[in-house]
């Protein structure tokens, strides 16, 4: 029996393609050697372990962030169907390499939300959800609701993996009024009005 490594969610399987088995796959990576280069995959149906599969090829579609793939022993477009949201996964530990000052969005999971760089943590990180934009799903420490904050440099402009946190500078209306901390000036004092 083999042992299934970490695995990584790659993507969703939206709709069968055409007629000889090829899935339409919707992107949630940034690499597209996930879906065109050959080689062990996995597939996961909701509330199920997921189990592995061969990738045979892929090839880009038209649309932004779809693909193309064939399985090994998906032959037919009944077939297909069969795997529609279904979640394609890929072997974690073969992410490939990044440049400098770039980073996987699974790392930023679990990472501390900041308003300022040497403040206390406003929340954390728990999920990612990907469309248009990719959206980081944050977790407030107060109140302990989540939000859903767009991932873009203007919102986010600080991400610090090796530290543990990342900075959000919110527009107005963004955060909930209760998740916000109170000024500093209103800690331990009562604000005294100007002459």
């Amino acid at each position: 029996m083999s042992v299934t490594p970490p695995l990584v969610e790659v993507g969703l399987v939206v709709a069968a393609q055409g007629l000889k088995g090829e899935l339409r796959v919707l992107s949630s990576s940034d690499f597209a050697e996930r879906f065109l280069e050959p080689g062990p995959r996995w597939l996961r149906k909701p509330d199920e372990p997921p189990r592995a599969v061969e990738l045979l090829r892929g090839r880009c579609l038209t649309r932004k962030g779809l693909y193309g793939i064939r399985l090994k022993g998906v032959t037919t477009r009944n077939q297909a169907e069969t795997l529609v949201r279904h979640r394609l996964l890929a072997d974690a530990t073969t992410r490939p390499p990044l440049g400098p000052g770039e980073f996987h969005l699974l790392d930023l999971e679990g990472l501390e939300v900041r308003l300022d760089p040497a403040g206390p943590a406003l929340g954390a990180v728990v999920d990612l959800v990907h469309g248009g934009n990719d959206l980081l799903k944050i977790r407030l420490h107060r109140g302990g609701q989540s939000v859903l904050v767009p991932f873009v440099e203007a919102i986010v402009p600080q991400v610090r993996i090796e530290e543990g946190w990342i900075l959000l500078c919110p527009p107005a209306g963004l955060l909930p009024i209760e998740a916000q901390p109170p000024p500093a000036d209103a800690i331990g004092s009562v604000r005294q009005p100007e002459p």
